[in-house]
């Protein structure tokens, strides 16, 4: 529970246990989930990624964070965001013109938001750093946050979260190779998810699918983190109750005997209540009905809830939130000053 300067030497890469460590190691993630949010959306706007086509599938990427991010910073400042997204980035933006244009201007609004406030390091990262530059960062820093959203969505949201995330990576994802195998894996599922638990566990086989196929081109090619090898998730160290008495059958997480029922319990506890016990712990997250935020009320409406597709349900959705918008604002002039979210 203390704090180190970025160049501690407790958190040297020599220092570092590996990904079979410690369960509790997780929850220094949450510091990780905020910076890989920052740089999603400050590569979102650096590569001029919101066009018309894919306009739609931010705000419902927007949404789901607003509901379900595990950091509270995070859920305000995606709130913030949304709330003023018609005003920045309008629908007749490109109707002028039949090709989309450079948003620069909407670069520069946006980047005074701040995302997940201004106290998240940049540039940093602490339980996904890796050995190398080039290896674990940001991808493990989304890879945890789909996670966390993954236990923390409702039965009535799986197939609205499975959609948002799959749409979210397709468009905005930068590695293009990536992103085209992540969409293939979407496309193959063609029953909707009915239960959370169904959701949270597709997500974990196809990053599994994904460790599976990574294993053998870094042994191949080399390129993997040495400290950090990629590995069928959960090991038997953090969950042997996962893995059925006879045990895996080969390293393949297909030939591998799951106890799901088993796996869906870790997955809960790892990325739901551990990720957030080091917030927990400072009181971060404390439960403050009296002074209700803006965070309070947008969650409360449930925004995740939108038809995919469904354009007049989107607009629907941002004049809700402005409505929201106004009554808060209204609220705070009746109010003594506060502190600022961040």
């Amino acid at each position: 529970m203390s704090s180190y300067g970025l160049d501690d030497e407790k958190f040297e890469n020599e220092q570092l246990p590996s990904n079979i460590s410690d369960p509790g190691q997780i929850a220094q993630a949450i510091y990780d989930v905020e910076e890989a949010t920052a740089t999603a959306f400050d590569i979102i706007l650096e590569q001029k990624m919101i066009k018309s086509k894919t306009r739609a599938s931010l705000i419902k990427f927007l949404q789901l964070l607003v509901a379900h991010h595990p950091s509270q910073r995070c859920r305000k400042g995606s709130a913030e965001v949304l709330v003023n997204f018609d005003e920045f980035c309008p629908l007749d933006m490109w109707s002028s013109d039949k090709h989309d244009v450079p948003t620069s201007n909407l670069k520069e609004v946006l980047h005074d938001f701040q995302i997940c406030g201004k106290e998240v390091p940049r540039g940093y990262w602490m339980f996904c750093r890796g050995s190398r530059n080039e290896t674990r960062g940001f991808s493990c820093g989304l890879w945890v946050l789909m996670h966390s959203l993954s236990v923390r969505i409702e039965d009535g949201e799986s197939q609205f979260a499975f959609t948002y995330i799959c749409d979210f990576i397709h468009n905005f994802f930068i590695c293009e190779e990536c992103r085209q195998h992540f969409y293939e894996m979407c496309s193959r599922v063609t029953s909707p998810f009915k239960k959370s638990r169904d959701f949270a566990l597709w997500l974990w086989s196809a990053h599994n699918e994904i460790n599976d196929r990574l294993m053998k081109e870094e042994a191949s090619l080399k390129t993997g983190d040495p400290k950090f090898p990629k590995i069928i998730w959960p090991p038997k160290q953090l969950c042997p109750s996962c893995y059925h008495l006879q045990g895996p059958k080969d390293k393949g997480t297909n030939q591998i005997d799951w106890d799901q029922n088993e796996v869906f319990k870790f997955l809960m506890s790892y990325y739901g209540n551990t990720l957030i016990s080091l917030y927990k712990g400072k009181g971060v997250l404390a439960d403050d009905r009296a002074n209700a935020t803006l965070d309070d009320l947008v969650t409360s409406t449930n925004a995740v809830v939108v038809p995919i597709g469904a354009a007049f349900a989107i607009a629907i959705a941002s004049c809700m939130f402005g409505a929201l918008a106004c009554y808060w604002r209204s609220r705070q002039k009746s109010r003594k000053p506060r502190r600022s979210w961040n």
